[in-house]
């Protein structure tokens, strides 16, 4: 298996496997949310967040103008959001390589404007509309390191996931 498929047909369910995958990542891993305008790419971030510890009133919302947000839980997560990002120059006065090569947890949304510069192990989450609430969320390891983690999380939802 290469990759995790998820269906959902509503918000609670999107917001119960975002929660999944937070309890699952590590220090430093790096996740590359790709979707359509109005996918829910920061619906899933905020779910995620929850899934890493961060309390349910801490408001996660999209850094489309400060390009990064930081959030405490178990672990340091870096949320950016490089939507309106037209220059890569514009990431130098930020945090961006502590963000993407340190010990916390990375979340990219409209991660395709980091060009090259995007990380080679990452964990790509591609989210695609299927109904007003319903999405079919595609979990992809990148790189050697997530690969071999794909078998555990694999295993994992087989038992967790189908429950839902």
């Amino acid at each position: 298996m290469s990759r995790i498929v998820f269906q959902s047909a509503s918000e609670e369910r999107t917001t119960e496997v975002g929660r999944w995958i937070g309890r699952n990542l590590a220090a430093s891993d790096v996740v590359a949310l790709w979707g359509d305008l109005g996918a829910g790419k920061t619906f899933l971030t905020r779910a995620i967040a929850l899934g890493l510890g961060v309390p349910e009133q801490t408001p996660v919302t999209s850094p489309t103008f400060t390009l990064i947000n930081e959030y405490l839980g178990r672990l340091h997560i870096y949320h950016l959001d490089l939507y309106r990002l037209t220059d890569l120059t514009e990431l130098d006065a930020l945090p961006w390589m502590e963000a993407l090569y340190g010990t916390g947890v990375s979340i990219i949304e409209w991660p395709e404007q980091l060009g090259t510069l995007i990380p080679e192990d990452r964990w790509d989450i591609r989210i695609k509309i299927t109904g007003d609430e319903a999405r079919t969320i595609t979990l992809e390891p990148i790189g050697k390191t997530n690969e071999k983690k794909l078998k555990r999380w694999s295993d994992e939802w087989a038992r967790w996931g189908r429950k839902g």
